[in-house]
């Protein structure tokens, strides 16, 4: 087994571009990278070697961010930045408040896909991560990925067009 040096060195970076496509937030991100390492180190026993480590870590920090959501039960308040934003800004609130109810929307459709082609296009969407990296960090094939990604966009666009 590699040292947890090692491993943070190799994979830090990667599972902080893969949480940060999850959370949108360089904060929570930033945490939950060091939450899963923390996991990793007292469940290093747990891990049996029949998959990347970086796959490993993946999963971990992604039950820690889903745990945090479901914490969190994703308040609905209109966040303070976004006020003290618009008065600077040309757009209204108003504006900015329908901008922030279609990400919403996409969002909450985008929750509907399966497991796999949701990682697939918050990595694609908003990690800019290309085919082979995130086939890298799903353990697939790029052209997997690519067909998950095309599958998925087709699905949103289905359910948007209903």
């Amino acid at each position: 087994m590699q040292d947890i040096t090692e491993i943070y060195n190799k994979y830090g970076k990667m599972l902080y571009k893969y949480i940060f496509c999850l959370t949108g937030n360089e904060d929570i991100s930033e945490e939950i990278v060091q939450e899963t390492f923390l996991v990793a180190v007292k469940d290093i026993n747990k891990f049996k070697g029949n998959c990347k480590i970086s796959t490993w870590l993946c999963q971990i920090s992604k039950y820690i961010w889903y745990k945090k959501l479901k914490k969190e039960n994703q308040k609905k308040e209109i966040p303070l930045d976004i006020v003290e934003n618009s008065l600077f800004a040309d757009e209204s609130i108003e504006e900015m408040i329908c901008e922030k109810e279609n990400k919403m929307q996409f969002f909450k459709k985008l929750q509907t896909l399966d497991e796999d082609t949701k990682n697939v296009m918050y990595l694609r969407i908003l990690g800019n991560f290309e085919y082979s990296e995130i086939a890298e960090i799903m353990n697939k094939t790029s052209n997997w990925a690519r067909v998950v990604f095309f599958r998925g966009k087709q699905k949103l666009k289905e359910e948007f067009d209903k």
